[in-house]
């Protein structure tokens, strides 16, 4: 069942952690254009699921063939690589030969590290919790990373990453921060930011209406945060922005419900890719001031909604298919005239 928290501090942010200023998408898309596999993934209406959704309109931006990775993850990590080796010049596939890059990962974050890295002549090492499917393993493993399997959950992974990267020399790049890390994690958020730039100027392009509701799925919430403000300076305060989370790691809604950065407890969830018990310290500055619900979802309805993108031809997960289960299982104020936006943010597992 969904339970829902108005942002208090919506327009203002919390006041012991604003948002960090200067990051841009007109850089992202400035050196995505130097890279054979990116190009802008499509924007596609769902009168399907509108209608089962009982409303107006769905528009789904659709991130499951994103440069070949399978998820947004790609614009991220990938991004904060080729900026340090854009940083060093000369041959680029070259430009990082001799570093390492570690990460601790649910999936898609790792894939998008050991893509950067390779790219660049670096090496990675990422760090799986003992819950993340062993295709993810197989996968990262083809891409030349080397995958070390540490802890029960995330948090234990990541706790394990830290430490290899502090006694190895190695360059810790996650996609969540905290006090004394934020560089590298900007950076990846910033990449994010390409998906929402895309986003307004394909529904510019022809000429749709801004929507009314933008549903946006966290874990820690890197995505959720970046595309918030990037759309928010698309279309200003415009749309109700909804972050979604599992009802078994609400990281953010209790955050926001403290006024700062919680840590919270709860099973597995089958959304592997959002099960974070604590959130990015950057991404709830940014959402604090840029969402106007937090919501979460039960296991069952995560169910449901990937259940449904798969029936509309459009196979996720029960993580990708997030905020599209949010919009099916109910939320208040969104109705017959409503145009919702959602991300399927990656392809199925055994893609």
């Amino acid at each position: 069942m969904i339970t829902a928290l108005e942002n208090r501090y919506r327009g203002i942010g919390l006041p012991d952690l604003q948002p960090m200023p200067g990051a841009d998408a007109r850089a992202v898309a400035a050196l995505l254009a130097q890279c054979p596999a990116h190009a802008p993934t499509p924007l596609v209406d769902c009168p399907e699921l509108a209608a089962k959704a009982g409303v107006a309109r769905l528009t789904i931006k659709d991130e499951r063939a994103r440069m070949g990775l399978g998820s947004f993850k790609a614009l991220g990590a990938a991004y904060a690589i080729a900026r340090e080796a854009a940083a060093v010049g000369g041959d680029l596939r070259q430009a990082l030969t001799g570093r390492t890059y570690v990460t601790a990962s649910a999936g898609n974050h790792g894939m998008s590290v050991a893509a950067g890295a390779r790219i660049f002549g670096a090496s990675a090492v990422v760090y799986l919790s003992h819950a993340v499917p062993e295709g993810f393993a197989r996968r990262l493993e083809g891409m030349g990373a080397q995958v070390v399997r540490a802890g029960a959950d995330y948090e234990a992974s990541m706790q394990a990453a830290s430490d290899a990267a502090e006694a190895n020399g190695w360059t810790l790049l996650s996609d969540g921060s905290w006090p004394g890390y934020v560089d590298l994690p900007f950076r990846v958020m910033e990449g994010y930011r390409q998906l929402a730039a895309e986003i307004a100027a394909q529904i510019s392009a022809v000429g749709r209406d801004v929507p009314s509701h933008v549903l946006l799925q966290a874990g820690v919430g890197g995505l959720a945060a970046a595309a918030a403000a990037q759309l928010r300076l698309a279309w200003g305060d415009a749309p109700q922005m909804i972050v979604v989370e599992p009802e078994v790691a609400p990281a953010l809604i209790e955050s926001i419900r403290a006024g700062h950065v919680v840590d919270t407890e709860g099973p597995d969830s089958s959304m592997g890719r959002l099960d974070c018990k604590t959130p990015s310290m950057l991404a709830l500055a940014d959402l604090a001031r840029d969402a106007d619900r937090f919501v979460t979802i039960s296991e069952a309805e995560a169910a449901a909604g990937a259940a449904a993108v798969a029936d509309a031809g459009l196979a996720s997960t029960p993580s990708g298919a997030a905020g599209v289960a949010a919009l099916l299982a109910g939320l208040e104020g969104i109705g017959p005239q409503s145009h919702v936006l959602c991300i399927l943010s990656e392809g199925p597992e055994d893609a």
